[in-house]
């Protein structure tokens, strides 16, 4: 995996300040935060029990909407690359059934689920070089398949973003590039997101 340390610090002093919530994982507020979760979960078609990756499960928020729409019909599991994340969402959730968390320090360790998806961990490159970020972000797309049996999604920051709004230490990926890819190589049945009004976007992978 990518040396990400840097980036860990980053997400380190986002929790340290703000704590368990949308701005302690680097999100806005929790509107920012919710927008993404619920363009992932257009991955999951089925009124069936089904189990779901969760990469860069931060503190565990995407479990509240979850808990929402699927009450106890998942099985949960998170991982994150930032070992405090992993205490407080552990500690968040220790009385939850369904749901487990994992410090990730090699893509080896991703067990197959019926769905995963990975919300923010594409954005924040800081001094990393465009080249090894987009290398990072196709290695990990392809670890994304390797464990998801029925399908998998995932979001970024898009290139389409105003060019006055463009922050450097950020990454804009290029949403046709990964669309055509993820179709080529994973699945005929992708779906790309671009409408949901912000400067993001959503692909969603279905294998079934």
């Amino acid at each position: 995996m990518l040396n990400k340390s840097e980036i860990n610090d980053f997400y380190r002093e986002r929790l340290h300040e703000h704590g368990a919530s949308a701005e302690g994982v680097g999100w806005r507020d929790q509107s920012a935060q919710e927008i993404r979760f619920r363009q992932l979960l257009k991955v999951i078609d089925t009124d069936k029990p089904f189990t779901i990756n969760d990469l860069g499960c931060g503190t565990g928020d995407l479990i509240k909407l979850l808990d929402s729409w699927y009450r106890e019909q998942y099985t949960y599991t998170g991982y994150d690359t930032l070992d405090e994340m992993v205490f407080l969402a552990r500690q968040q959730f220790k009385k939850s059934k369904s749901a487990e968390f994992h410090l990730l320090t090699d893509y080896k360790q991703l067990t197959p689920k019926d769905y995963s998806v990975a919300s923010g961990i594409f954005n924040v490159r800081n001094s990393i070089s465009n080249d090894e970020w987009q290398a990072y972000i196709m290695k990990t797309i392809h670890a994304l398949n390797d464990c998801s049996e029925k399908g998998f999604a995932f979001n970024a920051l898009t290139k389409y973003s105003d060019a006055d709004k463009m922050r450097p230490e950020l990454y804009y990926s290029d949403p046709l590039f990964l669309f055509d890819y993820c179709k080529k190589n994973f699945s005929k049945n992708v779906a790309l997101f671009h409408d949901y009004t912000i400067y993001d976007f959503t692909i969603v992978v279905r294998k079934s």
